[in-house]
């Protein structure tokens, strides 16, 4: 009897000693240094489960492999280098307890499962914190990371919680831990119920994740659950998808509407138009250079500063290249496509020789710069800006067209040349101003263009044929025309280039642009008048 009593003492307190050793949060640190990587994901949740916030910045070092154990009594410590030694500092209280040599301690080793579970015990830590931002960041490492021992500190959290928006992620979290954990069937169900209400693919990836694992009577609710998530995928990436179109045309209509006022006025198949986006886009490159160097605190105002810039610099240039060489070559198209393009290289060697063939560094502004979630899809403030950007250039050249003096000139010589000229308009001025403002705008779209692409001598190549097939698929020198035919483009390379690839997407359109020029040689909006019927 003696004999089985002093074993069964023996048996309790084998296994009552990590009990004990749990209440402490230093003798589970300590467990790290020899766990193996299943082990040591057990201590973080048990670790989790103190909530004393002293661990939280062990388990930082954690993260970050700067835990170590000392060989020579199995105590862990966060090290920092100190010359050619180690200094020891205490896990919970921050304090440096010695130096010594590298030799003296071993890394404690981790892994990205083990990272992931210290981002969710480190979520847990922080559910408590007096600071509202720490707390939402927390429920919202717990609910990228679900854990079944955070179930209850995030219970207890939830509780006391008075925040709307923390409230709320917290319930999430709160349900991607019942999933993880052994509650009842009804607390599962209503778990699902709320992960589903999450939306988007990371809901979708909680409950795929627990899918071999749940209980077979939640199977059906499970299945709903998710099909419903990917119903509302389909959606929202279809209005993603007319998004990103959208963006890709507001670009094209930038790069293009210049072009379709020179081709539609003047009949110039101007080769150089890309390389006036391309001097706009350097343009903006040299402001902010100016700026950063003398006047730092102006460089949120850098855009702003560079359009006047811009658009000027490219408007003298090309009134430069109408009055010397493309009025010397009207009713000759061959031989203006083949100066332009001349030009084209010349404006490209100019640039590579002054800034050199590498490309150019433009930072966005700070409004700018970041992005927002709209539902299930995300938008980028650079993209946004430039639609509303590229928008309200339209209006303003549409404008300029209708309301203006200069604008009823140059519908008079786009529908009639010779009885405009019998009225009095001077059309050699007309046209000089004409290819001048067509010029500027392309310089103006370098500057938006500079916030999205790269700047380098080659810039405008890569928009000249996407603008010519706008101008001709929307209506040559209608600018209602440009405006469709760039969305419209833009949101049907956008839908072909996931199944078929850009490149492939790309010879797409152009052939469905050949075969709908067939039936309208004139594209979709043609232009009313004698000279333009003729």
């Amino acid at each position: 009897m003696l004999i089985r009593f002093i074993t069964l003492s023996f048996l309790f307190l084998s296994f009552a000693a990590p009990s004990f050793a749990q209440s402490d949060p230093k003798d589970l640190i300590n467990a790290l240094g020899k766990a193996s990587f299943k082990e040591a994901e057990a201590l973080l949740g048990q670790i989790a489960a103190t909530g004393d916030p002293r661990v939280v910045p062990a388990l930082e070092a954690f993260a970050e492999g700067e835990l170590f154990v000392r060989k020579s009594d199995n105590q862990v410590f966060i090290t920092k280098a100190a010359g050619s030694n180690l200094a020891a500092i205490d896990p919970l209280t921050g304090e440096t307890v010695g130096e010594e040599p590298k030799g003296a301690f071993t890394k404690v080793r981790v892994n990205n499962n083990l990272r992931r579970a210290i981002r969710s015990a480190l979520g847990g830590l922080t559910l408590l914190s007096p600071d509202r931002n720490v707390r939402l960041s927390a429920a919202q490492a717990v609910l990228q990371s679900p854990s079944a021992e955070n179930l209850e500190l995030v219970e207890t959290a939830l509780a006391k919680e008075t925040d709307a928006e923390v409230k709320a992620r917290m319930e999430q979290a709160r349900a991607v831990s019942i999933l993880a954990s052994d509650r009842s069937i009804e607390e599962k169900r209503g778990a699902i119920e709320a992960v589903a209400s999450i939306g988007g693919r990371p809901a979708k990836s909680i409950l795929l994740s627990v899918s071999g694992t749940i209980d077979e009577s939640l199977r059906p609710d499970l299945d709903a659950a998710v099909s419903k998530i990917e119903g509302e995928l389909i959606l929202w990436d279809t209005a993603e998808s007319v998004w990103y179109g959208i963006s890709l045309g507001s670009v094209l209509l930038l790069a293009a509407i210049g072009l379709a006022i020179t081709f539609g006025v003047m009949g110039i198949i101007n080769m150089a138009h890309g390389e006036m986006v391309m001097i706009g886009a350097y343009s903006t490159f040299v402001v902010q250079q100016v700026i950063r160097t003398s006047y730092p605190g102006l460089f949120d105002w850098s855009l702003a500063i560079a359009l006047p810039v811009a658009f000027l610099m490219t408007a003298v240039i090309g009134l430069i290249i109408e009055r010397g060489v493309i009025r010397f070559l009207y009713g000759r198209p061959l031989e203006t496509l083949l100066a332009t393009w001349g030009i084209s290289l010349i404006l490209q060697q100019t640039v590579r020789t002054i800034f050199g063939p590498t490309n150019q560094e433009v930072g966005n502004p700070s409004w700018m710069s970041g992005s927002f979630a709209l539902g299930g899809m995300t938008i980028t403030w650079n993209r946004l800006w430039i639609v509303l950007f590229s928008l309200t250039i339209f209006f303003a050249l549409l404008a300029l067209m209708k309301k203006s003096a200069f604008g009823l000139q140059m519908r008079a010589v786009t529908q009639n040349r010779r009885m405009a000229s019998s009225m009095g308009i001077r059309t050699p001025w007309v046209d000089a101003f004409t290819f001048a403002l067509g010029s500027g705008i392309a310089g103006i779209a370098g500057v938006a263009l500079s916030q999205i692409d790269n700047v380098s001598p080659n810039l405008g190549q890569a928009y000249i044929i996407d603008s010519f097939m706008v101008v001709v698929f929307g209506g040559v020198g209608n600018l209602w025309g440009t405006l469709v035919g760039a969305l419209s483009l833009g949101i049907l390379n956008k839908f072909l280039e996931p199944s078929v690839g850009a490149v492939l997407g790309k010879i797409l359109v152009l052939v469905l642009i050949i075969l709908f020029i067939q039936k309208r040689p004139r594209g979709l909006f043609a232009l009313k008048g004698r000279a333009v019927e003729a």
